[in-house]
């Protein structure tokens, strides 16, 4: 007769995810390292009482907001290679609809988090309850339902029995390299309290074993061959080299065959910036030599890349009449992109029998090409030395200034966290990365207010390394609760805090789209409606500081070194905060080396958006389907 405990659906689920493990190359870790949540009447005499009841065996951490939290389990498992995440739970209601973002992010990053929002009761014994949304046509829809379309698993759980199934396909989503994401996980009140008779099978440790499936031999061979026939070979590294943990293998191939390697906002670092066959990111917040390597390539290899618009220059950027693109990638939905040579199979694993297959054949590319790109970085790293430089360091700075006095501080240890604003682009051309986990862009969906969030998970996850959340004024006021979250917990987070009132990245779009940078400035309203008067009096240093950061100003170029150096050194969380120069008075980063497509109104009577509209037409002519 089997044996049974005899426990609540919370209490079991908990028990449940103590006890699960992935493993890859040898190497076991706790699946999910801790559960992150905010409690209400939907969950708190659910899960809240089950995490106490197993509080030596589950950590926990109290958050603010529930995106805030989906953000830091995101950190926590890009940090650590997708192989540990967090658990979220929240409240019904607009608890649960705050995850909807987070899970977004996640799903599109390919990043794994578990969702465990409260739901309405399964028996309704009260209908409708507090709220409980009411959809008269399907009376099984609850604001959990939102969570569907940005899930890779989802399920309710109606009756106890039903929790044995779907915690299983839980756990084989999360630890799927292909289909990880956000997996949700409804709990009904009234379920979540209920007992149940649970075979103590269902506790027993298991071993996710996350796979590194290898190439097939005939996809294979046939990349050998292309990659052999092709004088102008590049590389365009993506956040799948990362994931898995394939630099070395990387590096090995371009060495071998001293094919020039760029990368996507998720892929850089895949080299070290100063690695010969680096050669920078790639696409519209691109580098010249990257950007130049790709109009003239005709053989693109992607490895773990998604080919999003910002890689591609919206279709504008492989400009060879004969290209033909090579996708090595563990997912077959990307490996088809461009019409490309699928190699379907793990990135490290198949570059090493790549890199073992092309050495038989002794094969590099020529040594002209070698040199010429080469050369062109050269100049490039002297582009950026002159926008990191600051000739009197007595003046207030400009963002790339900001940018060099913070390379100047940092070493391979250091993790630089962004998302969203004016600071991808320049970080993407300008960035040195110096290890292969120091740059951590979320560009997948550009999400402002991840940072902050963000790097609690990444400090968690690398609690010795020092963690800097790079965040724009704009950022910085849509989610800057988990700063509380770091005081409470001594989570010795760095904040870069960047003031130019407004939001800059996209008050340069608008200007260059038509738009006139409307409603981008955070300015007073002037005589005319618009919100052109003066700078608000805001002082968002002043608000760090009043929910327990540590706060040093920084006025010029000297400032900011010397408080970055300060803040680098913090055993608390430690915010630097300074007001930076725009483009229109000192020199910023180089322009957009590649097109962006942002449709421009097709009429329109103000001159601004008719200029904008015939160059806009003339980019739209160079676009391409590569079939």
């Amino acid at each position: 007769m089997t044996s049974t405990t005899r426990l609540t659906v919370a209490q079991a689920l908990v028990r449940f995810l103590s006890a699960q493990y992935t493993e890859r190359d040898g190497v076991r870790r706790r699946l999910i390292g801790a559960t992150w949540g905010i409690f209400g009447h939907g969950n708190v005499a659910g899960i809240g009482q089950a995490l106490i009841e197993y509080a030596a065996d589950m950590p926990y951490h109290q958050g603010r907001n529930e995106q805030a939290m989906v953000h830091a389990a995101v950190g926590y498992a890009r940090q650590s290679n997708r192989l540990s995440t967090h658990a979220v739970t929240t409240s019904i209601g607009p608890g649960a609809t705050n995850l909807v973002t987070g899970a977004a992010l996640a799903t599109v990053n390919h990043l794994p988090v578990l969702l465990l929002p409260g739901d309405v009761f399964a028996a309704r014994p009260a209908d409708p309850v507090l709220q409980q949304l009411e959809v008269p046509y399907a009376g099984d829809v609850s604001v959990n339902d939102c969570l569907r379309p940005v899930s890779k698993y989802f399920d309710r759980i109606t009756r106890p029995e039903a929790l044995i199934p779907a915690a299983l396909q839980a756990m084989r989503v999360l630890t799927d390299p292909v289909d990880t994401g956000a997996v949700t996980l409804a709990l009904p009140q009234d379920v979540q309290a209920e007992a149940y008779d649970w075979p103590d099978e269902f506790f027993a440790e298991r071993v996710w074993i996350v796979r590194r499936p290898g190439p097939d031999p005939v996809e294979l061979a046939e990349a050998v061959g292309v990659i052999r026939a092709a004088q102008r070979p590049l590389v365009i590294a993506g956040g799948g080299v990362h994931h898995s943990r394939a630099e070395d293998a990387l590096a090995e191939f371009a060495e071998a065959t001293r094919i020039p390697v760029a990368s996507t906002q998720a892929g850089k670092g895949s080299l070290r910036w100063d690695h010969p066959q680096d050669v920078g990111g790639v696409g519209h917040t691109g580098t010249a030599t990257a950007d130049e390597l790709a109009r003239t390539a005709d053989l693109v290899i992607g490895v773990g890349t998604r080919y999003t618009d910002f890689t591609t220059a919206s279709g504008t950027l492989f400009a060879n009449p004969d290209v033909r693109f090579l996708n090595l990638n563990v997912a077959p939905y990307d490996g088809h992109k461009l019409a490309g040579l699928p190699l379907v199979a793990d990135a490290r694993s198949c570059l090493e029998e790549l890199t073992e297959a092309l050495e038989l054949h002794d094969h590099r590319v020529a040594d002209a090409y070698a040199t010429a790109y080469t050369e062109d970085k050269e100049r490039w790293e002297h582009r950026v030395d002159a926008c990191y430089e600051a000739d009197e360091p007595d003046v207030r700075p400009t963002q790339p200034q900001v940018l060099g006095a913070l390379d100047a501080i940092v070493d391979e240890t250091d993790v630089i966290i962004n998302a969203a604003g004016s600071l991808p682009g320049d970080l993407h051309k300008l960035w040195r990365a110096r290890s292969r986990d120091q740059y951590h862009l979320e560009y997948g969906y550009s999400c402002m207010g991840y940072e902050i969030p963000a790097a609690i998970g990444v400090k968690l996850a690398a609690p010795d390394r020092p963690v800097w959340a790079l965040v724009g004024d704009g950022t910085y006021l849509m989610m800057p609760t988990e700063i509380v979250t770091a005081v409470q917990e001594g989570v010795a987070i760095k904040m870069l805090l960047v003031q130019n009132h407004g939001y800059a990245s996209i008050g340069g779009l608008s200007e260059s789209v038509g738009g006139e940078r409307f409603g981008t400035a955070y300015r007073f309203r002037a005589e005319d409606g618009t919100h052109t008067g003066a700078p608000l009096p805001v002082d968002l240093a002043a608000n760090a500081a009043s929910l327990g950061m540590r706060v040093l100003r920084a006025k010029t170029v000297r400032d900011l070194r010397a408080a970055l150096a300060e803040a680098r050194a913090a055993d608390t969380p430690t915010c630097v905060y300074v007001e930076t120069e725009t483009a229109d008075t000192v020199s910023g980063a180089p322009p957009a080396q590649a097109w962006w497509d942002v449709p421009v109104a097709e009429t329109a009577t103000r001159s601004s958006a008719v200029k904008a509209r015939e160059l806009y037409e003339r980019h739209v002519s160079t676009r391409r389907r590569h079939l």
